[in-house]
């Protein structure tokens, strides 16, 4: 486990930045009450085996006693570097990104299993949007009821929208929360072989 170095960051924070823009700084400047210290801490980002965490610096400390080839995982993990040096956001960042997010898209009920089994979101199942989002901004979709299923990109800015037939992309799918039970079939699959 080390902290990212000026590359790394850099990608981090480009792909942190579509989604939440300014609120990046929330992120960043987070105040973290946990460990034994009186006074809070910071939150901060670390690269454990291509996989960037999020974790507060109390943790870190706390984490140096244990071996690297032993430490499974710290904190929160946001996103992992590929081998081709790309860095992609994962599921688990998604209350992270929820709570800061700059556009934001609210889905009909009807759609909510389609983007759930990794589908795009189409036109006819956008309950609602933000305004001022543009084609490429990163997105993250809410229920009607405000729970965070996951996120993705704009196909199409808000005006755009407006005019489009109801079976046109609005946004496409990068990751939701239905994951977790995809991911899990495949893990049982691993574990069994």
């Amino acid at each position: 486990m080390r902290p990212l170095d000026e590359k790394e960051t850099t990608a981090v924070f480009e792909k942190l930045f579509k989604f939440t823009g300014n609120n990046l700084k929330n992120i960043v400047e987070n105040p973290s009450h946990e460990g034994p210290d009186k006074n809070p801490g910071r939150y901060c980002f670390r690269l454990h085996k291509n996989k960037v965490y999020y974790v507060s610096d109390s943790l870190v400390k706390r984490a140096t006693n244990v071996a690297r080839p032993k430490l499974a995982s710290i904190g929160t993990c946001i996103g992992r570097f590929t081998h081709g040096g790309n860095f992609h956001l994962t599921i688990e960042c998604l209350n992270l990104l929820a709570a800061n997010a700059k556009h934001k898209v609210w889905l009909k009920p009807t759609s909510e299993m389609s983007f759930l089994y990794a589908n795009h979101v189409l036109k006819g199942g956008l309950g609602r949007i933000t305004e001022s989002i543009a084609p490429g901004d990163g997105v993250v979709i809410f229920s009607m009821s405000d729970l965070p299923l996951g996120f993705g990109i704009a196909a199409k800015s808000t005006q755009d929208c407006r005019k489009l037939d109801p079976n046109a992309i609005v946004v496409l799918h990068q990751a939701d929360i239905g994951e977790y039970l995809r991911m899990e079939n495949q893990s049982e699959q691993i574990i069994e072989e």
